[in-house]
């Protein structure tokens, strides 16, 4: 494909006019910051290079998640254990690294406690919850729930993401473990449980992601990913079932509110031909999609979500997303060959 060829079809493609399984046959990374993508209010420039360092002093396995701190710098999480944590400006200069000891190091969570910012990291490999100082002090450690009754032992708890709320209670998702939800308040005392593996509405395959949904002041709630499910459920805070929302052919990993959308990355699509088949997507705050980075257009019929498709092969498992004060995204990936982040610019 010749570039002013491919450049044509991600133009149509990002004003959703290419639809379907369809996919690049190429693509030149030499070219992408001329490629955008996206549909409706929500499109982006493409900048591959963002983040990009040199592989032999700072290296990285998966780039499991990234999170906003107060000072405005990108932190992220990989597995490497080298230096865990990666800490970036806005234009990609690495600031900061630390941390040797998290070998299943998958979530991570900003806390702001009192004016200072502290992060929730959860790893499966080490079956804890550990809190940190933004320098790698660790504050505290959170074995497996055993009072709860649902674990037998530590290897059954593999938890993957949590969410804090404002008073400093946190929630747990044991995303690759038992799947329950786990509830505490800021000292790390247990309050609740709830979830569990299963197909019923308050029950969870993959409960991959959680965060905290305040966009109505009075009615915060929870969102959880069932990404095997291809759902986000819906919870109150006391671990009460609301509601699904279903996103076909979407693996869904963890759900990022910013102002008053919910932001995904999403791990791969469901009935692809390739398994680095994942895009982004974006819900509005009636929780409908309104945009999908790198996949079918959003397609609603009789008020049901058409199945979404990867739709240029642009992201290899894109696992997180972090959306700064300007809109812009910064997208972490699994299993991509050791690659750094994206960033994605809103246009």
């Amino acid at each position: 494909m010749s570039r002013r060829n491919f450049l044509k079809q991600s133009s149509l493609l990002s004003l959703g006019i290419l639809s379907g399984p369809m996919y690049s046959s190429a693509f030149d990374l030499a070219f992408s910051k001329d490629v955008v993508i996206g549909h409706n209010s929500h499109r982006y420039k493409v900048d591959m290079s963002w983040g990009n360092l040199d592989p032999s002093k700072v290296p990285v396995k998966d780039c499991h998640e990234m999170v906003q701190d107060s000072k405005g710098r990108i932190v992220m999480l990989t597995n490497h254990t080298k230096n865990n944590v990666i800490i970036y400006d806005k234009s990609g200069k690495l600031l900061e690294t630390w941390g040797t000891a998290y070998p299943g190091g998958h979530g991570l969570t900003l806390v702001k406690e009192n004016g200072t910012d502290f992060l929730l990291i959860t790893d499966y490999e080490r079956h804890q919850v550990i809190k940190t100082t933004l320098d790698g002090k660790v504050v505290f450690e959170i074995d497996y729930p055993a009072e709860t009754g649902k674990y037998a032992s530590k290897e059954e708890f593999k938890p993957t993401e949590t969410t804090v709320r404002p008073n400093g209670d946190f929630y747990v998702a044991d995303g690759y473990g038992n799947q329950y939800i786990i509830h505490y308040n800021h000292r790390g005392e247990l309050l609740n449980y709830f979830g569990g593996k299963g197909t019923a509405d308050g029950q969870f395959l993959n409960a991959h992601g959680i965060c905290l949904d305040d966009r109505i002041e009075a009615e915060p709630c929870l969102l959880i990913s069932a990404r095997e499910l291809n759902v986000l459920k819906r919870f109150s805070l006391e671990g009460e079932y609301l509601s699904s929302i279903e996103v076909p052919g979407a693996l869904i990993c963890r759900p990022v509110v910013h102002k008053e959308d919910v932001y995904f990355a999403v791990l791969r699509s469901r009935e692809s031909s390739h398994s680095d088949s994942g895009f982004l997507l974006i819900m509005d705050k009636d929780n409908r999609v309104v945009s999908c980075p790198g996949a079918t257009a959003p397609d609603y019929q009789q008020g049901d979500l058409k199945e979404l498709y990867q739709s240029i092969r642009l992201f290899q498992y894109p696992h997180d997303v972090c959306i700064d004060e300007d809109d812009n995204m910064y997208v972490a990936q699994w299993n991509s060959g050791q690659t750094y982040p994206i960033k994605l610019f809103r246009v």
